[in-house]
């Protein structure tokens, strides 16, 4: 089965986490490949998706966004499965304990009439580098830690579920 894992991203977190998921699913014998969204130019010739971005302002990325809505009829017939990629374990305290609330916010602000099997949400990277000295100083205000929280072994097990679900199709 060919299968686009589609990606936005602003700093290079979410093709990891998107590039991670197509070798997990190659991995279990499905032709999968990781794409920036900007670049799939006929999505009719996928028959599965897997759909992310990185997540600014509790919002998928404009490329992401406007992929979606460009492709509704393309996709809503299809198995899809979307992740977003933001920065949960980086933060502490209550602030952590706050992140998963931000899935329903992201949802809500994806374009109407997408359906999808299953929605995850990834940490990625976060260096000082990416933030304005404002925004590292709010950042450390609320408890955040910079690195790299992206959980492979959680990765993994989704490609593995997905191949899983798409096997039984």
């Amino acid at each position: 089965m060919d299968v686009l894992v589609g990606y936005a991203t602003a700093q290079g977190s979410t093709r990891g986490v998107a590039e991670r998921l197509a070798a997990g699913l190659a991995e279990r014998g499905l032709t999968a490949e990781a794409r920036p969204l900007e670049s799939v130019d006929d999505a009719d010739a996928y028959k599965a998706f897997v759909l992310g971005s990185a997540v600014h302002g509790q919002m998928w990325l404009e490329p992401a966004r406007d992929f979606v809505r460009e492709n509704l009829d393309v996709l809503g017939p299809r198995p899809v499965w979307i992740f977003s990629v933001g920065m949960p374990a980086a933060l502490r305290g209550p602030w952590r304990r706050l992140a998963p609330k931000e899935v329903p916010v992201i949802e809500d602000r994806l374009p109407d009439g997408l359906r999808f099997r299953e929605h995850r949400l990834f940490s990625g990277v976060v260096t000082r580098a990416q933030l304005p000295r404002t925004g590292r100083l709010m950042f450390r205000l609320v408890g955040g830690r910079f690195g790299d929280y992206r959980d492979w072994a959680a990765i993994d097990a989704w490609a593995s579920e997905i191949a899983g679900a798409l096997a039984r199709r």
